[in-house]
């Protein structure tokens, strides 16, 4: 009987951890390797280990292709186009301020998700890690992918929106044009082509360090996160030394069909025949607040842009049970349960709120807002899971960047970069985690570090946590 017994535990003891291998997570993780947990000094912000993948079952999803490991890529359900069975995921720490910390195994549950970087190595995106080793890449307006640009990640996600495996990225800028008109009141704010654009303290500046170093006349490429018409939040703003094909974003009003035209803001678009339409939209499809990208080879005269290009602004999936995550500013706010992020409707009546103030945070939302939400679409809503609070006007919010990766271009501990973001990390403030500040200029080749600031100066990150990640 002994021998019976010893023998039974031992299967079920093999079965067990043969289950618990299964769901830990397989091929796919991030080249860094485990992070562990490392808390950043002042924000408390966590980096968690790498969004390991761990393959599913034979699945197929919407109307596209069927994998035989959960892959499949979907088709478009709502007239969007594109891959709307796609992958984001939310923030895994308590607080909503850290970088999930992944681990269990990605599920193939699909989804998408819009924001901006919030760090590279791989993608940082509205607080979680997005491992993106087989991800295929789209970039417009830029040569790489850098901390403030707008983003859309299409993947897979856990449950928890804690980890995620990005299949596609693309990016593009907002806006590109002449600024017409500045105001330093308040968050501060400045016009181009029509479109008023807001800063806060997570925007990101390359070429200035603030509003304060712009004038009216500079040419700036923005992007950012479209709100109320004719206006857009910015969370990256770089100074060009001269015009280059003008650029608009923003929500379609006025449309008009027969006249070929529409306004965005205060610009009017006119398109004709010869106008190339893309990202799920033609000229029939085109329809009245839709968010759109225009671009154009001259700048807009009298206040009419000629567009030789309209693009549908990072397509969505609403088709019911999609995972979705968007981070963006809160417009038509009427309550919890009724408001809108980037045009998408929102009921967030039961969703677990960080970010705002501990006693009763609903308080603090409304209209100007800038959140991030993660839910999953039903009947045409998006119903939320978790929403933090990002920004409130007046008040500012959170701001974490992270970049993950080896040391390049080593200069000296105030210069040097991490995955193409130039790092400074030699103030007197910078805590160093498994390592000092004179190990940065000793690292064995391929060692990596995991460098959080809360600001990007001039284009340049400032280090408020260096941490020496395992070999």
């Amino acid at each position: 009987m002994k021998t019976h017994y010893r023998w039974m535990r031992g299967i079920l003891f093999a079965g067990v951890m043969a289950l618990l291998l299964s769901c830990g997570g397989g091929s796919g993780g991030s080249s860094s390797g485990s992070l562990g947990t490392l808390s950043s000094s002042s924000s408390g912000t966590g980096i968690g280990s790498s969004a390991d993948t761990g393959t599913g079952g034979s699945g197929t999803t919407g109307s596209g292709s069927t994998g035989t490991d959960g892959t499949g890529t979907a088709g478009s359900t709502d007239g969007t186009g594109g891959t709307d069975g796609t992958s984001t995921a939310g923030n895994g720490s308590d607080d909503g301020s850290g970088v999930g910390s992944g681990g269990t195994g990605v599920s193939t549950a699909d989804a998408t998700g819009v924001g901006s970087v919030g760090g590279l190595g791989s993608i940082i995106l509205n607080g979680v890690r997005y491992n993106t080793d087989t991800a295929t890449t789209s970039l417009e307006d830029t040569t790489e992918l850098q901390i403030g640009m707008s983003v859309r990640i299409a993947g897979k996600i856990d449950s928890e929106f804690t980890a995620a495996t990005a299949q596609q990225v693309e990016s593009a800028a907002e806006l590109r044009g002449a600024i017409s008109a500045i105001d330093v009141t308040g968050g501060g704010s400045f016009v181009v082509m029509g479109t008023s654009v807001t800063v806060d303290n997570a925007t990101v500046w390359s070429g200035a360090n603030s509003l304060a170093d712009v004038a009216a006349g500079c040419v700036v490429q923005v992007w950012g996160l479209p709100s109320a018409p004719g206006t857009l939040r910015a969370t990256r703003v770089e100074l060009k030394p001269a015009l280059v094909e003008p650029l608009a974003t923003g929500i379609v009003q006025n449309l008009d069909k027969t006249g070929q035209s529409f306004t965005l803001g205060q610009l009017t678009v006119q398109y004709n025949n010869q106008t190339v339409f893309s990202g799920g939209i033609d000229a029939s499809t085109l329809a009245e607040g839709a968010i759109v990208r225009v671009r154009g080879s001259v700048a807009p005269d009298t206040g009419v842009f000629n567009a030789t290009k309209v693009q549908g602004w990072y397509a969505v999936p609403k088709r019911d049970a999609a995972a979705l995550q968007l981070a963006g500013v809160i417009t038509n706010y009427a309550g919890p349960n009724a408001f809108t992020v980037l045009g998408m409707p929102i009921d967030a009546s039961n969703a677990q709120v960080t970010g705002g103030p501990a006693n009763n945070p609903w308080n603090s939302i409304g209209n100007g807002v800038k959140v991030e939400v993660d839910g999953f679409m039903t009947n045409g809503v998006l119903v939320v899971k978790k929403l933090r609070i990002r920004n409130i006007p007046g008040t500012g919010g959170p701001v974490v960047f992270t970049v993950i990766g080896p040391i390049a271009h080593y200069q000296s501990a105030s210069e040097f970069m991490v995955k193409g973001q130039r790092v400074n990390a030699g103030g007197s403030g910078t805590v160093f985690e498994n390592g000092t500040v004179a190990d940065l200029a000793n690292l064995p080749p391929g060692r990596q570090i995991a460098v959080v600031g809360n600001a990007v100066v001039d284009g340049v990150l400032i280090a408020q946590t260096v941490s020496f990640l395992p070999p």
